[in-house]
């Protein structure tokens, strides 16, 4: 059975983000005082005394925004009411009743649908009685909240679950796997989302910087549940120029540190840019595995070759030298299915065990080349035994005569080696080297 789809509607700063971060218990929605912050669906799974549903937060009905993305939200806001079995509509008990809460009301009534009225910023128990003007808007009395301060947020969740008839007691099916997309702004990274996901479920322009949070978008395909995380774009420090980009950005690193594999979305279309290459360096310090997607590859066409372009990219970022390239057009959803079977690939790749016997084989192997890391009074580096210790990213403990001897350059060596004999070509190895202690008498 599909989970009950909850969606809270409500005019722009009434405090439906600071609501769906209550309900959920963690910060997951960005919260700000400049109207027009959530632009795009945000949602996450509530649970509460073993139900469960699905809750979305939508943008602010009604919002005149900067960038003229008036008609994506409203769309946004269409489709999530089209979906939902429940709506929460949100309304300011400190500004009291105000024409456009009236017009959403009308437009409640107009699509039939389930609603429940709650009064946000209710503080204090002698505020509630001002909640009694909104009875005019003909969805019963209002169930006054404070997302501040969490009053009354148990009594509206079992109220929730009360309006619902059919409520799965079932756990939802676990997500199989976490797909990060990162890039800088407009490299078409909410395009690239919806091509894989099957549906718009973000907004999608040409004005760079459209996304400002970090959507979760939940699909299944061939009996797997993946959750795809389209994240705000990146662009440099120095430019950031607000608080809402700046969390946006911070949103983005914590979208990498969550995933299983990360698409790094490049703009087939620009030169690579720092943006690009903090990204990247990002991505490896986390070891997460990677796929070096260049988008928009329909305008590159005739001006470079796949191989050019590669060998472009492995300058740029030697450090993701081992993650495999692809080339998409995401506007017309070209090659976007080989994309998501390569990431399941490189999921396969970082969950892979190996027997204690073949690395060891494969550490054999490799010192038999006898290149040498660091010298120290006549000593060269000796692997006595290798172990993995655990998976995702693939991390493997050496057992060495001295630790001091294995520089940067000869791990990284060792770990292109062990890559090339092993099962996992292409996604991060994490190395630890440790001493072997010696007896003493």
């Amino acid at each position: 059975m599909a989970l009950p789809t909850v969606a809270i509607i409500g005019r722009p700063n009434v405090g439906k983000s600071s609501l769906l971060n209550a309900l959920a218990g963690e910060m997951i929605s960005i919260v700000e005082p400049t109207a027009g912050v959530t632009r795009d669906r945000v949602s996450t799974i509530i649970e509460y005394n073993g139900k469960f549903f699905e809750l979305i937060d939508t943008g602010g009905w009604g919002i005149v925004d900067s960038d003229q993305l008036k008609d994506h939200i409203d769309n946004q806001i269409n489709q999530a009411m089209r979906l939902a079995d429940l709506v929460i509509f949100v309304v300011d008990i400190r500004d009291g009743l105000v024409p456009l809460d009236e017009q959403i009301a009308s437009l409640l009534r107009k699509n039939n649908l389930k609603v429940i009225l709650v009064a946000n910023k209710a503080d204090e128990a002698k505020m509630f009685p001002a909640a009694a003007d909104f009875g005019k808007l003909g969805f019963g009395d209002a169930i006054c909240i404070s997302t501040t301060n969490n009053l009354n947020k148990n009594i509206l969740v079992e109220h929730i679950l009360d309006t619902l008839k059919e409520v799965t007691g079932e756990k939802p099916k676990a997500v199989d796997m976490r797909i990060a997309i990162v890039g800088k702004r407009n490299a078409g990274k909410s395009t690239f989302t919806n091509a894989i996901a099957g549906s718009e479920r973000v907004i999608v322009s040409e004005i760079p910087g459209t996304t400002r949070d970090s959507v979760d978008v939940r699909f299944e395909k061939d009996g797997r549940t993946f959750v795809v995380i389209d994240t705000a774009g990146v662009r440099k420090k120095s430019k950031l120029a607000d608080s809402i980009e700046f969390y946006s950005s911070v949103r983005a690193e914590k979208s990498i540190r969550r995933a299983d594999v990360v698409l790094l979305l490049i703009d087939a279309a620009e030169p690579l840019a720092q943006v690009d290459k903090k990204l990247a360096l990002y991505v490896s310090e986390e070891y997460k595995p990677c796929i070096l997607v260049v988008n928009k590859w329909d305008l590159a066409v005739g001006k470079a070759t796949t191989d050019d372009y590669a060998e472009y990219i492995g300058k740029i970022f030697p450090q993701l030298s081992y993650a495999p390239i692809a080339f998409t057009t995401a506007t017309e959803a070209k090659n976007i299915q080989s994309v998501l079977d390569l990431a399941c690939e490189l999921f396969k790749q970082s969950a892979t065990r190996i027997s204690t016997a073949d690395l060891n084989k494969a550490i054999e192997q490799i010192s038999e080349l006898r290149v040498g890391g660091g010298k120290k009074s006549g000593q060269f580096p000796k692997i006595f035994y290798a172990t993995q210790i655990t998976t995702k990213p693939v991390t493997i403990l050496l057992f060495v005569n001295d630790a001091e001897l294995f520089d940067e350059n000869y791990k990284r060596f060792l770990v292109g080696k062990l890559r090339d004999i092993l099962s996992f070509a292409e996604v991060p190895i994490k190395l630890f080297v440790r001493s072997r202690k010696r007896n003493t008498i």
